[in-house]
């Protein structure tokens, strides 16, 4: 597998040429680089097309969502009400930048609630599983069965745990 890494306008982006893709094009955000992945055998006028498509594709993937204190809060009230039956007291959730080694963090007595701006680039389901883990230890303060019980009512929580914990290990070279 080979790589290079270039920046076409404002997004950085990488190009891995894989020899067991045979068709397919991939691309993912990895700490705020593009990787994407085509085969081995694809041409420079294909490599520039697959690029220049995939680029695209992420540009408005990230910005359908808004990434915002208020959307946030908006996404926790909805997660509240949808997932937890509005047992979670918020108090307010807000991105951070601080947090390197956690994905999100509760103050329980004040049902304050901060989520790492690392999470801004994951897929929806992700985030909605940190969120309402969050949401949760406003009411259940540790990770009792009953804690997991609640906080696993999200759609996706496994998944969103097993992709949390390949993008701590692979995804992210800040942490």
């Amino acid at each position: 597998m080979a790589g290079r890494q270039t920046q076409n306008n404002s997004t950085p982006y990488r190009v891995i040429r894989s020899a067991r893709r045979t068709r397919s094009v991939q691309a993912r955000l990895v700490g705020g680089v593009a990787e994407i992945r085509i085969p081995a055998h694809f041409t420079d006028a294909q490599e520039r097309e697959a690029v220049t498509e995939m680029l695209a594709k992420l540009d408005r993937k990230t910005k359908a969502r808004p990434l915002d204190d208020d959307s946030l809060r908006t996404r926790a009230d909805s997660l509240n009400a949808n997932v937890l039956d509005g047992q979670a007291r918020i108090g307010s959730i807000r991105w951070v930048s601080n947090q390197r080694s956690r994905w999100g963090s509760c103050t329980v007595a004040t049902g304050d609630i901060r989520i790492s701006d690392r999470l801004k680039q994951v897929p929806d389901y992700v985030l909605n599983a940190v969120i309402v883990h969050e949401l949760t230890h406003t009411f259940i303060p540790n990770h009792s069965a009953e804690f997991y019980q609640w906080a696993d009512k999200v759609p996706y929580a496994e998944r969103a745990r097993g992709y949390l914990e390949a993008y701590q290990r692979f995804g992210s070279s800040e942490a």
